[in-house]
């Protein structure tokens, strides 16, 4: 007997659905530790923020207070960010994918940004002279990789925690741990949830753990670094299932 797996099997939409849950609980903490990674070494070899424009936003504003020129890398790394998201958005719309298919093409794309990284980084020694052109080349394709990052989330893994901004996510962390220890009605929603503390404190923890590594990289080997959260991409990928929730 010949179980069928046509697009209007239930087989095949518990199959997919098994696929995007699995998704959704692996690929986030993995994104923490690729985003820590591009965040230091970005901030140690290249003076800027990749992941967190925030970061690039205050240092703006404080140079500019106390007269001291802004690096223009740190400036045009908020238009490119919003670019870089609306080119997302593009490949998502015209991929016509969605949950892990459209999950594994947006990492692709990471992981090519991130190997150009890579290769620029290795070929031109941007790290030297951090306001030079060549670094804001490299710093403007990193901050393009983790805008990709953003808006995949947003796109693919609907309803997950940020896996760069840790100040939204220790918050939150710490609200559900004091929720889940007190004995009282939890102030915050779904607190007491073991599995919602479990995804905050992943994602804290890894980000960190990134960060760790990826000034360990530059400390051991300066440009080459860039090659870690390149094989971490390549992981990234390799976690999301082949299969996708719509064809």
């Amino acid at each position: 007997m010949r179980i069928s797996t046509t697009s209007n099997s239930p087989l095949r939409y518990s199959s997919d659905a098994i696929d995007g849950a699995s998704m959704q609980r692996r690929l986030p903490p993995l994104l923490a530790v690729i985003a820590g990674t591009v965040d230091v070494i970005g901030f140690l070899g290249l003076k800027i923020f990749t992941a967190h424009v925030t970061g690039n936003l205050v240092v703006i504003a404080a140079l500019l207070v106390r007269g001291g020129p802004p690096n223009i890398a740190q400036v045009m790394a908020v238009p490119v960010f919003m670019l870089a998201v609306a080119a997302t958005w593009v490949i998502a719309k015209t991929s016509n994918r969605q949950g892990p298919a459209l999950a594994k093409t947006l990492l692709l794309v990471q992981f090519l940004l991130l190997t150009c990284v890579l290769i620029f980084s290795v070929a031109y020694h941007p790290a030297a002279n951090p306001r030079g052109a060549m670094a804001g080349v490299v710093a403007m394709i990193a901050v393009s990789a983790m805008a990709c990052q953003f808006a995949l989330l947003r796109l693919a893994v609907p309803g997950a925690p940020s896996t760069a901004v840790m100040t939204g996510n220790l918050t939150k962390t710490v609200l559900s741990l004091l929720d889940t220890l007190s004995r009282t009605q939890p102030v915050m929603q779904g607190a007491k949830d073991p599995d919602q503390l479990k995804k905050t404190l992943e994602l804290v923890v890894g980000f960190f753990a990134g960060c760790l590594a990826g000034a360990a990289a530059v400390s051991w080997r300066g440009d080459w670094a860039w090659s870690l959260p390149v094989i971490l991409a390549g992981v990234a990928m390799a976690v999301v299932p082949g299969r996708s929730i719509y064809r």
